[in-house]
């Protein structure tokens, strides 16, 4: 039987914490949950290894019986193992005693075929998982759920409260201001219920931003075009602006180009989970050309058209 490297399955050292192993964990059963990857042998299969290194490394008991099977495994590969007749694994050559992994510490080869819905290799060290009905005797977490919240680019700005249905029961949740279109929340106790006495599931919640044509977000920076009169433009002047958060007044210097740019630290999107701190606002003044002109007006512009003609 094949010996299954737990840690290598988590991708942490042998030395990793407890919080190590639990952050590892979580990121491949996120990652590989079949809710995520529906239809998906490849994933279900990765799913299943995450859950049986962590039902391991997770226990520290289970962990040291496991740590002191790998020091042993090499000595059992030099040493063989004998085969009986009908060409099954017996004990390992060399007399070695491999009783002392076996579940229940009976004599004779660890190899056995228990384990539930865990390998054989797990089910011949631990057994049933200490039940006598396989995995289910055992409790465990519920399954997560996952629903989507559509959010405003002023809503997610603003944060607060909100209530989502999900499996037809009423959540009420408190959006932190700066969420991102896509960012995915976890929260605990809100998926289904556990089994056999075990935590309810998650639910996690994805964020979903509706286009603005006001602003362009990138990160916690924003950008907004802001239309400017041909008139302040040219001489310049004071103009007020309205952002997500309070009205900005902004100084126009004279002759300004169309498509200049105005950089006002701290007006832009709020930077999630750290209140206080804010990206910037970008504004692009576009030059507003005016319309319907009068006789008297189309004269004047004539007239100053006729003092920038270039000398003859």
């Amino acid at each position: 039987m094949e010996y299954k490297d737990y840690y290598k399955t988590l991708g942490v050292e042998k030395t990793a914490t407890a919080e190590q192993i639990k952050k590892a964990y979580r990121k491949l059963a996120r990652q590989h949950h079949p809710d995520v990857n529906p239809n998906n042998p490849e994933s279900e299969r990765k799913f299943k290894e995450a859950n049986e290194a962590n039902e391991v490394l997770s226990d520290a008991d289970k962990r040291k019986k496991y740590d002191q099977l790998g020091a042993d495994w090499q000595r059992y590969e030099q040493q063989g193992a004998s085969r009986g007749p009908a060409g099954g694994r017996g004990a390992p050559g060399g007399g070695f005693d491999w009783g002392q992994y076996a579940q229940g510490g009976g004599g004779g080869s660890p190899f056995g075929d228990e384990g539930g819905d865990f390998s054989d290799f797990f089910g011949s060290i631990f057994g049933n998982m200490g039940g006598g009905g396989g995995r289910s005797a055992r409790p465990g977490a519920g399954q997560d759920y996952q629903a989507e919240l559509e959010l405003s680019l002023e809503e997610a700005y603003q944060g607060g409260p909100r209530t989502i249905t999900v499996n037809g029961k009423n959540l009420r949740l408190t959006v932190k201001p700066g969420v991102a279109d896509g960012q995915t929340i976890r929260l605990r106790g809100q998926g289904g219920p556990g089994r056999n006495g075990g935590p309810e599931g998650a639910l996690l919640l994805t964020f979903r931003l509706a286009p603005d044509a006001r602003y362009a977000r990138t990160g916690n920076d924003l950008t907004q075009d802001v239309p400017v009169d041909l008139y302040t433009a040219l001489l310049g002047g004071e103009q007020t602006v309205a952002t997500l958060g309070s009205p900005v007044k902004i100084k126009i210097k004279p002759e300004t180009p169309n498509g200049t740019r105005l950089r006002l630290r701290g007006k832009g999107f709020p930077v999630y989970d750290q209140p206080g701190q804010f990206g910037d606002l970008y504004l692009r003044l576009t030059i507003a050309l005016p319309q319907h002109l009068t006789d008297e007006e189309k004269a004047l512009i004539g007239q100053l058209a006729a003092l920038r003609a270039p000398a003859a």
